[in-house]
């Protein structure tokens, strides 16, 4: 029988329970998925503490990536035997599991199912932030939080790419090489620089044209302060918490700024939007334009290990678990 992660109750990485899991034939529409590796993120923390409510009980996790091993009725974009990846389905840390053929997609021959399940849901929120939520073209200058971190490890090369100037900000002076050997062109590191005197230093007193900020709470406004006028705001997290409210006046005026709060399932919402988001994915690795990551790993059945070394900033760029 397959085991799966369960959480019972919301609170700490001690919640997540390793179980045995019963697992019907798949129905009609659904493809048996055998995982060979899992992605984790951090909206994996947000419904296991309960900011993101889901049902209890509940499986957790998002994106995996694993072999076909049985088909339901009516399923054929989907065969016994292919390679497949998916975001956005509950359930994802677990041997085996069942999902709609509808939200799957092949994976290339050039792209491994460990690469696929660290990078999927990362990468295709680094499409939407930079060719879609805010469009960067050359000569922009963007502010980057977390730029050490799983999806700033994909934005800060991918933005490069684009023509950006990348100025990305972290937590340790480790990471802040990191940072730069992936192109980061400036690193500030957060507990050593006031980030947004930095900003203000490096532009000649600009400001940044976006800022890209998951981490929330503790850089929400001055990531505020560091944009030019009717610069934009890109918040996509809250790794640090939920920010105060902001005083809609207190942007307005001549800073006259825009801030967004995107999500990835409103920007691949249809097979065509998740199709073309894959596909310029998928490119970008093959052409090495964005870098293969090198997860570290757990073992699915030690999720709670890596779930705290990813709340507390321990880990750079990607995280797999393996079954």
């Amino acid at each position: 029988m397959p085991h799966a992660i369960v959480v019972h109750e919301v609170g700490g990485p001690e919640k997540l329970s390793w179980e045995a899991a019963s697992l019907p034939a798949p129905g009609p529409g659904e493809v048996r998925i055998r995982h060979t590796a899992i992605g984790l993120n951090f909206i994996d923390v947000y419904h296991r503490i309960g900011l993101y409510k889901v049902p209890l009980p509940t499986g957790i996790g998002q994106e995996g990536a694993g072999v076909v091993e049985a088909v339901g009725e009516g399923v054929t974009s989907i065969a016994k035997g292919d390679r497949v990846v998916y975001t956005g389905l509950m359930g994802a840390y677990a041997e085996e599991r069942n999902a709609p053929a509808d939200r799957l997609v092949k994976l290339p021959p050039e792209v491994t199912d460990t690469t696929a399940a660290s990078v999927f849901l990362k990468g295709l929120t680094a499409e939407f932030l930079l060719r879609r939520t805010y469009p960067i073209r050359p000569g922009h200058t963007v502010l980057l939080h977390a730029a050490a971190g799983g999806v700033g490890s994909l934005l800060t090369p991918w933005a490069k790419a684009l023509g950006a100037t990348v100025i990305g900000t972290v937590s340790t002076r480790e990471k802040a090489a990191l940072a730069k050997a992936q192109g980061c062109d400036h690193a500030i590191v957060l507990t050593e620089e006031n980030f947004v005197a930095r900003v203000k230093e490096i532009t000649s007193g600009r400001g940044v044209d976006v800022v890209y900020d998951s981490v929330g709470k503790d850089t929400l406004a001055g990531s505020l302060d560091s944009l030019v006028a009717r610069g934009t705001l890109v918040s996509f997290g809250q790794s640090s918490g939920s920010p105060a409210p902001i005083e809609l006046a207190s942007i307005g005026g001549m800073r006259s700024l825009f801030i967004t709060r995107p999500s990835l399932f409103a920007y691949i919402g249809t097979r065509a939007e998740l199709d073309q988001s894959a596909a310029a994915l998928f490119d970008v690795l093959k052409k090495g334009t964005v870098p293969t990551p090198k997860p570290r790993t757990f073992p699915l059945k030690d999720a709670a290990e890596a779930h705290r070394a990813l709340e507390s900033r321990a880990t750079t760029g990607s995280v797999v678990l393996v079954p």
